[in-house]
């Protein structure tokens, strides 16, 4: 689970900011601790926080540094690992099921993803169109992703960075494969994007 971000566009750590009463990295944890055998948090160097019963190790300067920390912090015999943003509160148990039963079924690295809904350009630096990407083509990944612990091991062992974990692991030669992901497993960015997760929550609680 990476929370090591200091949350420079949200104006903060964003991870502990509250999510009705809880934090939103508390969220974050709920379906990892359900799906997962062991749950390590990535925290930043001057974190004074934790969260119960979740081993906390420090994280780097960037995302795939503190990727790689939470990575050395398992057990040596996981045969698949779970890599998760604190970020996204609402990712549910059925979803970290979805990425680690695609795993299991035999590829190497498994993301959960939603159509793209607008026209997508290929644009040159002066800003000239150069192609439409067909949108069939096309996904917006999200986390959790799962991977077989053997290979996302090796990917990061030559100490690559990447936006995901998945690209990673892609550029290792890996075959990751999409899953159904889902609009209300949004990251949070800004601090409007609360309000909007507390309406998802209120929504799955029932409360109108």
């Amino acid at each position: 689970m990476v929370a090591a971000g200091h949350g420079a566009r949200f104006g903060g750590p964003k991870q502990l900011q509250l999510l009705g009463d809880r934090r939103i990295v508390d969220h974050a944890v709920d379906a990892a601790r359900v799906a997962c055998d062991t749950v390590v948090l990535v925290v930043p160097a001057d974190a004074d926080w934790s969260v119960a019963g979740v081993l906390a190790v420090t994280g780097g300067a960037t995302r795939s540094e503190s990727v790689r920390a939470g990575i050395a912090a398992l057990p040596a015999d996981a045969d698949i690992v779970v890599v998760h943003d604190a970020a996204r509160p609402l990712a549910d148990v059925a979803m970290f099921e979805r990425v680690i039963e695609a795993v299991r079924a035999g590829a190497d690295g498994a993301v959960p993803g939603v159509p793209i809904a607008d026209t997508v350009k290929r644009i040159d630096p002066d800003g000239t169109v150069v192609a439409t990407v067909p949108r069939e083509e096309l996904a917006a990944v999200q986390t959790p992703q799962a991977f077989r612990a053997d290979r996302l091991r090796a990917a990061h062992a030559g100490a690559p960075e990447g936006t995901d974990d998945a690209a990673v692991v892609e550029r290792a030669g890996g075959r990751v494969v999409v899953v159904a992901g889902s609009p209300d497993n949004f990251k949070i960015t800004e601090p409007d994007d609360l309000e909007r997760a507390a309406a998802v929550l209120a929504r799955r609680a029932g409360v109108r």
